[in-house]
Parts: C-alpha cells; structure tokens; sequence
C-alpha cells in the first residue's frame, strides 16, 4: 500500500481556498439570481445553454454533459422550468429515446432579464477581484482540472 503524501502548506492553501471560494460565489450567485429573477443558478446555466445552442434546444443528455449534472437532476430542473414557462421537451423524431429540451420565449425574456444583474455579480465577486494574471491563471489550472475528470468524449 503507497504511502499519503500529505498536503504541504502551500497546497493545503490552495485547496481550502478553492473549497471556500467555490461554495461562498455559488453561495451568491444563488442568492442573486433567486432574488432578481426567480431562477436557480443551474435553471440559469439551462438558459443560458439552450439560448447559445441552435434553434435554442439541446438533447437532454448532451445538456446534462455540459452541465455536469446527472439525468436526474437535470430532469427535476427542466420539470420546474417547464411548469413555470421557460422551457418545453419534445420527442426526437428519429429516436424515441432522445429528448430535447427547448427554449420558450417566456424562457429567453427571463434570460434577458436575469443576465444584466448575473454578469454584474460574477464580476463583483469574481471577476474584477482578480488581476489578468490571476484570471488566466484560473482558467487555465481550473480548465485542467475538468479536462482531467470529465469522462472521455463528454
């Protein structure tokens, strides 16, 4: 059996930093968006998916790849969603299994209506905290992350 290789100072830093960032921004934006907008964070980021993708729709399985939800809990938001308006599911016509999730126009004035006061948060707590340097040093070390743990092909 390998022996741990315990966190130094420098990392341990690092990682408890992430875990508090990470739960304190989605913390806000949750709170955020709840308050202007009556949305979730993950009902926004469906928005948001569905208004970038063509025709505004999206398999159900490739929103939830995207997403890094599972199945399920990408269903319970596009059921909540549906009921309130903002989006609608429609058979895929040459598989009876495929579902697509698409886009009202219900949905896409909320987007347009919630966007402003999100992107203004992200940049507060975020964005605008950090220097171009911090920035891209973020995203890349993140990215890999996520590049590392998404299963092949997702």
């Amino acid at each position: 059996m390998a022996e741990t290789k315990w966190l130094d100072d420098r990392e341990m830093r690092a990682w408890q930093g992430f875990l508090a960032a990470s739960a304190l921004v989605g913390r806000r934006l949750d709170q955020q968006l709840k308050d202007d907008s009556g949305l979730s964070h993950p009902q926004y980021e469906i928005l948001v998916r569905l208004a970038r993708a063509p025709e505004g729709e999206l398999r159900m399985t490739e929103l939830a790849n995207g997403l890094v939800n599972s199945k399920s809990g990408l269903s319970y938001q596009v059921t909540q969603m549906e009921k309130a308006g903002l989006v609608r599911r429609r058979t895929c016509p040459s598989d009876v299994r495929g579902i697509y999730a698409v886009l009202t126009e219900a949905g896409r004035a909320r987007l347009t209506e919630a966007a402003p006061g999100h992107v203004t948060t992200v940049r507060e707590i975020l964005v605008d905290v950090l220097t171009p340097e911090q920035l891209d040093a973020l995203a890349d070390g993140l990215g890999e992350v996520s590049r590392r743990l998404r299963p092949q092909g997702a």
